[in-house]
């Protein structure tokens, strides 16, 4: 895994709507970045309805949320919507960017493992979360690193 300090790694993935989004333009502002095995899983699904239903909470700090997984744009898409997802996810088809994040495996090494980074304004990993199986607790944790920032 990263170490707290590191910069935000330089990269371009599509999002759910096909669109390339660089995330060195998220520079001079806080973001959550956070790595999932895969739509439409119970789990993942939890998740994502999780930062969906704290992204208020997000936005009054000025944080940018951003889910990662290895699914096309097209599940993403589909996951997006049935789940009314505010931000953008984006595809990581080749795991180019897990591992950019060096984001260790899930469960029994088998999927892509759970983790939350949380970067300041100046794109410092200032906290990072792991656990496969405890999905709401990564938003909870962020909204506490994020707390810190003011």
């Amino acid at each position: 895994m990263k170490e707290i300090g590191d910069s935000l790694p330089d990269f371009s993935l599509k999002n759910q709507d096909g669109v390339l989004i660089h995330s060195q333009d998220w520079i001079g502002e806080p973001v959550v970045v956070y790595f999932y095995p895969g739509d439409f899983t119970p789990v993942c699904t939890a998740q994502a309805c999780s930062f969906r239903n704290q992204f208020d909470d997000f936005k009054a700090y000025k944080v940018r949320v951003i889910g990662i997984s290895h699914d096309d744009v097209a599940s993403h898409q589909k996951f997006a919507k049935e789940n009314q997802l505010p931000f953008d996810i984006l595809s990581d088809t080749e795991n180019t960017v897990q591992n950019l994040f060096e984001v260790p495996k899930g469960i029994f090494g088998l999927l892509s493992g759970r983790v939350t980074y949380v970067f300041d304004a100046k794109g410092k990993l200032a906290f990072q979360y792991k656990a496969d199986l405890r999905a709401k607790e990564h938003v909870k944790k962020a909204l506490k690193a994020i707390a810190l920032f003011d």
